[in-house]
């Protein structure tokens, strides 16, 4: 099959797609991959904003600024939509496949122009499920491939274009206020322009201004709001001190990644050490290094542990696999590896997921939506914990959303304003239901007792509006 994309021809982007599209409905509508607790979140961040409500104001969790914007967007247009998630994933997936193979063709990062990376990119898209899902991760990181093409643009041109220079840190800057963990971009930026681009210090100096500016735009909004701190607070500081959602293991992490991963070894092998590269291709091919690596590092900041938190990689994963399928492709061996890349990769996501939900191990990051998330039915609830599944058919009512954070708001007994604080939000809120997993709601309204006149226990881990 790969044979068939050697060819430069843009038609072979209709096959590109169709893969895509094939793969994807195996996931939803043969496999029905379920929801996940990350797409509740970011569906319920959507809905609370259309209310009127401000991102880290009114909403406790630590979603990226631009991306609660788009899930503003989406709810207005498509309302409390899972299936949108996925179509609008799938638009900007099949974007950055047509963009990063036009780089490639356009600088010559290999000998002959070919569509195998657009091949290769949209199979790596299904090394598991959650891939292709309009998370904060994909969003940011199409943002870090419109990035790329202006670096490989330094590796070229070898002239200091300042144009470039100030979309590479403008639209590194813009994917990280999508998602914080692809920071890791900055210093990924600063030591590729100087050791492979060879920045000058001016040129330097403009793409940290460039990279700062979105940056600074939001934060000057959150001033003018008189909410700077609590910006930071939760988008910065906090998600980096509370526990993460290991929602995946790292042992499946490893799992669902190293069958890519060892191609793109073998292809780096190629690439290095026995195929003849230009120049340029050879800086071409320490950035693609460079961009692996810090794209990894990503993972260390990000609150939740999931495969799409490394969705950044995965660009530079099918550079190197191209390597190795562009440099040889005669041979029975080749032809096998190229079927086992092709076949294999989706296969095991397709088994992973299978596996996950039939011992119930996917419970710890999908909804199970059960008989007794019925009785909140229309209801302004706020769920104290991880079963999210109560928002099924309820609204959020109140701020705190991201348990993780809200535990530690809830439980700060030292600081008066903070009581202050979170009793004027539940008396002016005033969720109708409670669902109080782990008795934090208990626990608070023991300590601030007014509370006890609004709420009334019904049941255990229930609290309902008198």
């Amino acid at each position: 099959m790969i044979s068939f994309f050697r060819i430069n021809d843009p038609f072979r982007l209709f096959a590109v797609m169709a893969i895509l599209v094939f793969l994807t409905g195996i996931y939803i509508w043969v496999l029905e991959v379920p929801m996940l607790q990350p797409e509740m979140t970011w569906l319920l961040i959507g809905e609370r904003m259309a209310e009127g409500k401000a991102m880290y104001i009114d909403i406790v969790d630590d979603t990226g600024p631009l991306s609660a914007a788009v899930y503003w967007l989406c709810h207005l247009a498509f309302g409390r939509s899972w299936l949108a998630l996925k179509i609008l994933a799938l638009v900007l997936a099949m974007f950055q496949i047509t963009y990063l193979n036009g780089i490639f063709i356009y600088y010559k990062s290999f000998k002959e122009n070919t569509y195998i990376p657009a091949l290769l990119l949209v199979i790596l898209f299904h090394l598991s499920f959650d891939l292709l899902t309009l998370s904060p991760a994909l969003m940011g990181s199409t943002f870090l491939v419109l990035a790329l093409r202006h670096l490989f643009s330094q590796t070229v041109l070898q002239k200091e274009g300042s144009d470039s220079i100030l979309l590479i840190g403008l639209f590194g800057g813009i994917a990280a206020c999508f998602h914080f963990p692809l920071v890791t971009f900055l210093p990924f930026m600063l030591i590729s322009g100087v050791i492979v681009s060879g920045f000058s210090f001016r040129q330097l100096v403009l793409s940290m201004i460039a990279y700062s500016l979105p940056f600074t735009i939001i934060a000057l909004f959150y001033f003018w709001n008189d909410s700077l701190w609590i910006f930071f607070e939760e988008f910065v500081i906090d998600p980096r001190r509370v526990d993460r959602y290991a929602h995946v293991g790292l042992r499946d992490l490893l799992v669902l990644f190293l069958p890519g991963m060892v191609f793109s070894v073998m292809g780096f092998v190629v690439g290095a050490v026995l195929q003849s590269q230009t120049v340029n291709q050879q800086k071409q091919f320490q950035l693609m290094f460079l961009f692996v690596l810090f794209g990894m590092g990503s993972l260390f900041l990000s609150n939740r542990i999931t495969p799409y938190q490394l969705v950044m990689i995965l660009p530079g994963m099918a550079y190197f696999g191209t390597q190795l399928f562009a440099a040889y492709e005669k041979g029975p061996f080749m032809k096998a590896l190229s079927w086992i890349f092709i076949l294999g990769i989706p296969f095991g996501g397709f088994l992973w997921i299978v596996l996950k939900s039939n011992s119930g191990e996917i419970n710890t990051y999908a909804i199970e939506f059960m008989e007794k998330h019925a009785s909140t039915r229309g209801k302004r609830i706020l769920v104290l914990g991880e079963d999210l599944g109560y928002y099924q058919d309820a609204s959020l009512g109140s701020r705190y959303l991201n348990y993780s954070l809200t535990k530690n708001i809830l439980n700060d007994t030292t600081d008066l304003r903070n009581s202050a604080e979170v009793f004027r939000v539940f008396s002016t809120e005033r969720p109708q239901i409670i669902i109080d997993e782990d008795g934090l709601f208990e626990n608070l309204s023991n300590r601030l007792s007014p509370l006890k006149e609004i709420y009334q226990k019904q049941g255990e881990g229930r609290f309902e509006l008198k």
